[in-house]
């Protein structure tokens, strides 16, 4: 057997994986919303990056909230955790719903751009996310080495 410790990322050890998870997705939303603000602001003019812009507001909140109920659950049972995934994620379209309802008619706000910006933006996150989580329970969430900006590539490790 091996006696060496198990080594944690660096500034993870006090975060559950969930949070973890949620936070580098938080700060990928970040490297991203460059390049999402400037296409609504090439096809729909300063309204478009304004809505662009809100919109990945909301994405990087909703990642953080949806880790806070899974968080918050998981600590009480299983059952809390079942149920505050569920109704976290009805509360989360409920929130979402409410921050777009009193702008929807501002003239800063377009529909296009930020529908596509809050689409586009949660599911290519996550797709990208998928190549940084570990799926071994000796390191829950991202994977060791694999920080955000990390220069290591995921495809070289498995090939060696």
């Amino acid at each position: 057997m091996n006696d060496r410790p198990v080594s944690v990322p660096k500034g993870t050890a006090d975060l559950a994986p969930e949070r973890t998870i949620a936070r580098d997705l938080a700060a990928r939303t970040v490297l991203v919303a460059p390049v999402m603000v400037a296409m609504g602001a090439v096809f729909w003019g300063g309204a478009g990056a304004w809505s662009a812009g809100y919109a990945l507001v909301i994405v990087a909140v909703n990642f953080l909230l949806g880790a806070a109920t899974i968080t918050w659950g998981a600590r009480i049972s299983p059952g809390a955790l079942f149920g505050s995934v569920m109704f976290g994620f009805i509360a989360r379209l409920g929130i979402i719903t409410a921050a777009v309802l009193p702008i929807r008619d501002s003239e800063w706000f377009e529909v296009a751009p930020f529908a596509i910006s809050l689409l586009v933006t949660h599911l290519g996150l996550l797709a990208w996310e998928t190549r940084h989580v570990s799926a071994s329970l000796a390191f829950p969430g991202l994977k060791p080495g694999h920080d955000l900006l990390s220069i290591t590539d995921p495809a070289a490790e498995r090939s060696a």
